[in-house]
């Protein structure tokens, strides 16, 4: 959530600080705002709503001469409403220095009364605002601007990113990181920050993560960084090599849309990676736990959130099905309610495709106290999360740009069949040929995912038959009871129609007196699974309640048209890889019914992609 950029250089910063924000706008955000500096002044423009409005807001005002230096932000409401007033950057007191702000500051109350007991007057709802006047404070009674920074930052509890400009330092941009992530950028025409990556795309050459509580001076030709403890880091950048084609739509209607036509091809680049033939052994070389400590395990726990929560199911089935150990999966919020149980005989796998996932960091830290071996998936190796890892799985699904998971889910997916087969060839608990042709079956999934795509008339039809609806029921049995939550939780995200997801069996305690012709039931269905002809039976329950039924299935029986309105058919493959198959039709489902009723799909109301804080 929220999103910084900022620009020191000999360039003027306004199209690189709005070209940031744009590439920024997948984390979500309710207002928008800049602040330009010259040798003489600071100016802030800051509007509610999309960057539309700030643009309009900048071409109708009387900007600076020659800026030599400016900070930007995208805002999601925490503290305060959505609005122009509350919008970053944030100023102190006599308005020369400005601030943007990613994060939570937790005692900021105190801090504010302290400060308004001093004589400061607040215009904002904002817990940001604080720090503003905590830094020009510290600047009034002598500091430099990098040590009126460190001064204020020692005063906050909570997480931030902050970039910071000053007319006390007109050649400097500062840049300070605790819990929340930052980037620092390089290239011929000046010096960069960033909450992410995308926003230095086609600007920055090179890239570095700032770590916690690493403070950086910017100015135009140079970036120093220093330690907590003020003394400098010799630090490394590397080269950005990300095309603007990854931030692209490449032609297609929304970055959802082509993110779900990417699955096909980053399994295949995965699996490549990873299992390049069915007799190879799964190649993880960033897993580091010894033969003696994995065969010392005596419990699995895997923390995860939203959408990655679904994918964690999907790998406690794998995880008991192939290896026989126990497999707990609990939301990171709910990890940090209860007692730990974790030991050196935990293995805690954390799940995260952006790794800034604030309730998933802390649950993992928890987790690493006690001594669990920490195992990390996630899309982005370079990230907060990675830190407490002993070992690290990337997904490498690229960028993804629209708000709701596609790519990033399945990559998750793929990753716990890897591990899964991984765990189970190191401690032989699978006989060789059956893990040989499970391997040869999964590598099919690619070609069989791209099937799907190819083929998705019956989903557009279902969509615009059913796009009304205001209820939807999700139901299966097995693994794909998790495809189900997944499932109902896309068309919650991005249309905005309630859906409920369950094991099929409970349909009878409970969600069966929602049942009649106005809401429809989806249903996943693989032939040979265990639980085929019990939700077939589920399935008669509910038409005769007059419930609209849809079928997701790799069924080839003609007798399932009779009793579903569509039937949407997927690649036979055997139950345990099903999950991989029968997620495509859900999310094309869940896009073709938000598209049908003019939804912005990309960016759903009131949801971020990173959510930063707890």
């Amino acid at each position: 959530m929220c999103g910084i950029i900022g620009y020191i250089g000999n360039t003027s910063p306004i199209d690189i600080l709005l070209n940031g924000l744009k590439h920024l706008e997948y984390r979500g955000y309710d207002s928008a705002g800049i602040a330009l500096g010259n040798l003489n002044r600071l100016m802030v423009i800051k509007a509610a709503g999309k960057l539309a409005n700030l643009q309009q807001e900048i071409s109708q005002s009387s900007l600076l001469s020659s800026p030599n230096r400016g900070i930007g932000h995208i805002r999601w409401a925490t503290h305060g409403k959505g609005n122009a007033v509350n919008a970053h950057p944030h100023t102190s007191l006599n308005g020369n220095l400005a601030i943007v702000h990613n994060g939570i500051i937790e005692n900021y109350k105190d801090l504010k009364a302290e400060l308004i007991n001093q004589g400061y007057v607040f215009q904002s709802e904002t817990d940001t605002e604080v720090i503003a006047h905590l830094i020009g404070f510290y600047l009034q009674q002598g500091s430099n601007l990098h040590q009126a920074t460190r001064q204020a930052c020692s005063r906050l509890h909570g997480a931030y990113a902050l970039g910071v400009i000053s007319q006390a330092e007109p050649h400097k941009l500062i840049a300070v990181r605790h819990h929340a992530p930052l980037i620092l950028g390089q290239s011929r025409s000046g010096n960069y920050i960033a909450s992410d990556i995308p926003a230095l795309i086609g600007q920055a050459d090179s890239t570095l993560s700032l770590e916690d509580d690493e403070l950086a001076e910017l100015s135009e030709n140079n970036i120093s960084v220093f330690a907590a403890d003020d003394t400098i880091c010799h630090k490394t950048f590397k080269p950005l090599t990300m095309s603007a084609d990854s931030i692209d739509k490449l032609g297609y209607r929304h970055y959802m849309l082509k993110e779900i036509h990417e699955q096909g091809n980053i399994t295949r680049q995965l699996l490549h990676k990873r299992l390049p033939s069915a007799e190879a052994e799964v190649n993880l070389p960033d897993i580091n736990i010894s033969s003696s400590r994995l065969q010392a395990i005596r419990q699995i726990e895997i923390i995860a959130c939203g959408t990655s929560l679904h994918a964690a199911e999907v790998g406690k089935y794998l995880i008991e099905e192939l290896t026989g150990i126990s497999t707990q999966v609990m939301a990171a919020s709910e990890y940090l309610c209860r007692r730990s149980l974790s030991s050196e005989h935990t293995l805690c796998i954390g799940v995260s495709q952006s790794g800034e996932t604030a309730d998933t960091i802390s649950a993992i830290r928890k987790a690493k106290e006690h001594n669990a071996h920490i195992l990390i998936l996630t899309n982005r190796p370079d990230s907060s999360i990675t830190r407490y890892a002993d070992s690290l799985l990337p997904l490498e699904a690229g960028i993804e740009v629209s708000v709701a998971a596609t790519k990033s889910y399945t990559a998750q997916l793929v990753a716990f069949y890897l591990l899964s087969l991984y765990l189970a060839e190191h401690l032989h608990s699978v006989d060789a040929a059956q893990l040989s042709a499970l391997k040869q079956e999964l590598l099919q999934i690619p070609t069989q995912i791209e099937t799907i795509l190819q083929n998705d008339q019956e989903i557009k039809a279902c969509a615009q038959q059913f796009n009304h609806s205001r209820n939807f029921i999700y139901m299966s049995r097995g693994i794909n009871v998790a495809t189900a939550q997944e499932g109902a939780l896309k068309l919650k995200e991005i249309s905005y129609i309630n859906a409920g997801a369950y094991p099929a069996g409970e349909l009878k305690h409970g969600p069966i007196a929602l049942l009649d012709e106005t809401l429809p039931v989806v249903s996943i269905l693989i032939p040979g699974g265990s639980g085929y002809a019990k939700l077939l039976s589920n399935n008669e329950e509910a038409k005769a309640r007059k419930a609209p039924l849809i079928a997701i299935t790799s069924s080839q029986d003609k007798e399932l048209n009779k009793l579903f309105n569509h039937v949407i058919t997927v690649p036979q493959v055997s139950e345990l890889l099903s999950p991989l198959t029968t997620n495509i039709p859900l999310q094309l489902l869940a896009y073709y019914i938000a598209d049908s009723l003019g939804r912005d799909v990309d960016q759903p109301r009131n949801l971020a992609k990173s959510v930063t804080v707890e």
